[in-house]
């Protein structure tokens, strides 16, 4: 398609995510984006709530939607082909910026090329490069234009190394309330007000859930015994650990517990709980911006801890400790992610109500910190590297 071509027809913006996740920051980039721009189209790979906006979905996003090793495997002949035909077809109709949304793996090899091309390319949602793999920058900057990044201490990574990137706020810190009512939260879930209750939030992933799941089960046993009356819930992300999770909670040893299972609704039942037993991952920034405390707590196999840990480049592996820079909240990793050291923990929370009033304090500067117009700063960014005239 030539030039000219491009300016007679209208603004043309390609966008790629690959998960749920993805397209929910989708949707909302391109409502802000019709907003400033009516006239332009959208097309590449989205889901469906992309595609209730009249994006063009050229091939199906749940093809891409994997997780885990073996399934990535399994699958990797039709996601190549997948990644192959975008390219050729982002090629062929030349939009006038390309917008890789997270997913890094299959986004940044797509960027790549079409930088190459004399396509604008901007990646939304910078891979964890601060934490681990810092090396990944200068080849990220080779790969797009623009990085627009979720955390504050990002940017300076890029600029440094010669890039562009942008800070653009966290989407949850802007969708979620400053103060999170207790009260509500409880009365919805229907657990009573009054008396100790603790959330388990031990993965999303099956593979987490079998590591994580008995530990935070058997520190809930360790603290009913400490506390009778004390109530447990555990939101389950998906059909699959709901699943997994029954399985445990069905055991002879884990019947007794009083333990409401919720269909996903995670800040909810961190919002009804005293204090919240989390794997790391997004989910601790989660329970943060709800305000509660927390213990950390992962495990994974000895042998890819042995391989993944001398990468890690950070004093902290929890959010809250990364984005605050000390730490504020436990964090009891493999051979410490033990039932009595997270009960323990659990407890010295639940009473030490001046440290938990000190930690609410860190998480509402943490939250405001983090609370910007995303998706406006995001449209913005992105327009900003369409050639002039368009």
């Amino acid at each position: 398609m030539t030039d000219s071509t491009n300016r007679n027809r209208p603004l043309t913006i390609a966008m790629c995510a690959g998960e749920a996740s993805g397209d929910l920051l989708g949707a909302h980039l391109i409502k802000a984006l019709q907003e400033r721009r009516p006239d332009a189209q959208f097309i590449g790979i989205g889901g469906p709530k992309m595609q209730a906006l009249g994006f063009k979905s050229l091939y199906d996003q749940e093809k891409l939607a994997v997780r885990g090793f073996a399934e990535v495997v399994k699958r990797l002949p039709e996601i190549l082909k997948i990644r192959k035909g975008l390219i050729q077809d982002m090629l062929d109709w030349r939009p006038d910026v390309f917008v890789g949304i997270d997913a890094p793996d299959f986004n940044l090899g797509v960027e790549a090329k079409l930088k190459q091309a004399k396509i604008a390319t901007v990646h939304y949602v910078s891979p964890s490069v601060w934490a681990w793999r810092r090396g990944r920058v200068n080849k990220i900057v080779h790969q797009t234009n623009k990085v627009l990044c979720l955390f504050p201490m990002e940017p300076q990574l890029y600029i440094d190394a010669g890039g562009k990137a942008e800070f653009v706020g966290h989407p949850m810190a802007e969708t979620m309330p400053m103060e999170a009512d207790q009260v509500a939260a409880r009365d919805e879930l229907g657990l009573p007000q009054g008396i100790p209750v603790f959330a388990l939030m031990p993965g999303s992933r099956v593979s987490e859930i079998d590591y994580m799941a008995p530990v935070f089960l058997e520190a809930a046993k360790l603290l009913q015994m400490r506390y009778p009356n004390a109530r447990f819930v555990l939101p389950a992300a998906t059909a699959a650990s709901r699943a997994r999770l029954q399985y445990y909670l069905t055991k002879p040893v884990f019947q007794s517990l009083p333990i409401v299972v919720t269909e996903g609704q995670a800040a909810k039942a961190a919002t009804a709980a005293d204090v919240v037993m989390v794997t790391s991952g997004t989910a601790t920034l989660e329970v943060a911006l709800c305000k509660r405390p927390m213990v950390i707590s992962y495990k994974i196999s000895p042998l890819t801890y042995a391989y993944v840990r001398p990468k890690i480049k950070v004093p902290h592996v929890g959010l809250p400790n990364i984005l605050l820079n000390k730490e504020v909240v436990p964090e009891l990793m493999q051979d410490r992610a033990k039932p009595e050291f997270v009960a323990l923990a659990v407890s010295e929370w639940y009473e030490s109500p001046d440290r938990i009033a000190s930690l609410h304090a860190d998480f509402n500067l943490l939250h405001h910190e983090l609370r910007r117009n995303t998706a406006a700063l995001s449209a913005q960014a992105v327009l900003a590297e369409v050639k002039e005239g368009r």
